[in-house]
């Protein structure tokens, strides 16, 4: 992979932000046959494919929606991927916390298009922050109204991230039950 330079406008912005610690429970996906702590290099939102990450989200739902789209955008939707849904304890020093769309805008990323695949922008802020040595972002989640919790991997001790619980994911009972308060919502509004 090619490195780029890396925008030195971004780096001076990013390095006004002192980050933020956070401690609490998120949420991930993995196939059953992965380490849901074990990070790599994923070249998706945040991350340019450069180091290891971790993505979560610190709602249930949010992470659900997140990996459901992107299984999603296959032909057939994987009937034989075992996917398994974990609540893990975090702990983070030094976060960069993006918290809203507004502020996603002031670091050149286009609200309307933060849920495309178009990646570029968010993964030159996921490189900078990496960088200047944040240990992680806490963004806006593009599928869910929650914030999600990416981790860079190489900033954490085994002691700040513990499995909480585990639970196999049904994708069809899932959208069963997604559509269903889709349509519950709709009726009462």
């Amino acid at each position: 992979m090619e490195r780029r330079a890396r925008d030195l406008e971004l780096l001076d912005l990013l390095d006004t932000h002192q980050g933020v610690s956070f401690e609490g429970e998120v949420w991930r996906i993995v196939r059953e046959e992965r380490e849901p702590l074990l990070g790599y290099p994923a070249g998706a939102r945040w991350d340019p494919g450069s180091f290891d990450v971790l993505y979560t989200s610190l709602e249930r739902e949010g992470s659900l929606e997140e990996i459901h789209f992107h299984l999603s955008r296959q032909p057939v939707f994987p009937s034989k991927i075992r996917s398994v849904l974990h609540r893990i304890s975090v702990r983070t020093q030094r976060t960069l916390r993006i918290a809203n769309l507004v502020e996603l805008k002031a670091l050149g990323v286009t609200p309307e298009t933060y849920g495309s695949l178009s990646y570029q922008r968010t993964q030159e802020i996921g490189d900078a922050a990496a960088f200047l040595g944040f240990d992680g972002i806490l963004a806006p989640s593009a599928r869910w109204p929650c914030q999600n919790l990416v981790l860079f991997t190489e900033h954490f001790m085994p002691a700040d991230l513990s499995i909480i619980s585990s639970e196999p994911v049904d994708w069809d009972d899932w959208r069963k039950r997604r559509d269903s308060e889709r349509r519950q919502r709709e009726r009462t509004s």
